[in-house]
């Protein structure tokens, strides 16, 4: 079954690779989003970082995705990195302004999840007033979630507090990161290198600010060393949900391939931590094809 309580995902829904390994052997995209909803509750809207969707699109997922799935939509690059949000808050921003227009389908049918808003690196401590007043104008109908890379947000000290007090204020949610099983890897293929290129290296801190944590966990590309941290993790997010919070857990891998994978051994592991909340894994599209009959070999 799909967990609602802890919603689990990946960073996309729609991956080529996946058709016959998690999708059905002869999946068409038009069946990747109601095959990969069948599996997980959630999953990251990075599309939406590069540029806006076709209205067109954004209609299709909202009527191919089930009642209790959550999209994860990211925040438009021009807004977090181009602007680093000066003068783009939603009451004078047109960029912001036309991204909540263009994912108004999937807001009338009640399936977004938190907006995910990633700073850019050189965002720091000094412009903590512009995120502010940036969060300040965003519709508060919605649930938000903000990423930090910049060093002095992982201070431990004053500016680290001021960022928690500005998220915790307005019940927004401190992205989680967790790259340390990427940077421990020695698997030197090219996906693994570019992700290490790409990938913060960030402190990892388990501050709650809102009521829906949000965690992007990057693990080794060698799925089975990723237990460990995952059942850690498991125990982590067992107290959050003790604690009546919604947490959003999500599994990347270096080129995805195996990111379903990931989330189904977190989600083993958290049901055996609260089998009462949390269910089983649910079966895969691929998993409920028929078998087909071993071709007869000629000796």
């Amino acid at each position: 079954m799909v967990s609602t309580v802890c919603r689990i995902g990946c960073p996309v829904w729609a991956h080529a690779p996946w058709v016959g390994r998690f999708f059905t052997t002869e999946a068409r995209r038009e069946e990747f989003l109601p095959q990969y909803a069948s599996v997980f509750a959630t999953a990251e809207g990075n599309a939406t970082f590069y540029g806006l969707p076709a209205a067109e699109t954004v209609r299709r997922w909202a009527e191919e995705a089930p009642e209790s799935f959550r999209f994860c939509l990211k925040f438009p690059r021009t807004i977090s990195h181009d602007a680093q949000l000066v003068g783009a808050g939603a009451g004078n921003g047109d960029e912001t302004r036309r991204f909540f227009e263009r994912v108004a389908p999937l807001a009338d049918a009640g399936k977004l999840g938190p907006f995910f808003l990633q700073l850019h690196q050189s965002f720091d401590a000094q412009r903590i007033g512009v995120l502010q007043e940036f969060l300040d104008t965003l519709p508060k109908d919605f649930s938000y979630a903000v990423e930090v890379r910049h060093a002095d947000f992982y201070d431990g000290a004053a500016k680290e507090k001021a960022l928690d007090e500005v998220l915790g204020e307005r019940g927004v949610d401190r992205v989680i990161f967790d790259t340390r099983g990427l940077f421990a890897s020695k698997v030197t293929d090219e996906a693994t290198l570019d992700a290490k290129r790409r990938k913060p290296q960030s402190p990892v801190r388990l501050t709650v600010t809102g009521t829906r944590p949000f965690v992007r966990f990057v693990g080794d590309p060698d799925v089975a060393k990723n237990d460990a941290a995952l059942e850690t993790w498991a125990g982590v997010v067992a107290r959050w949900i003790a604690e009546g919070r919604e947490p959003y857990f999500f599994t990347h891998h270096p080129d995805d391939v195996h990111a379903p994978e990931l989330g189904r051994r977190f989600q083993r592991m958290l049901h055996a931590c609260v089998p009462d909340k949390v269910p089983e894994p649910a079966v895969w599209p691929c998993e409920k094809e028929p078998r087909r009959p071993n071709q007869l070999s000629l000796f």
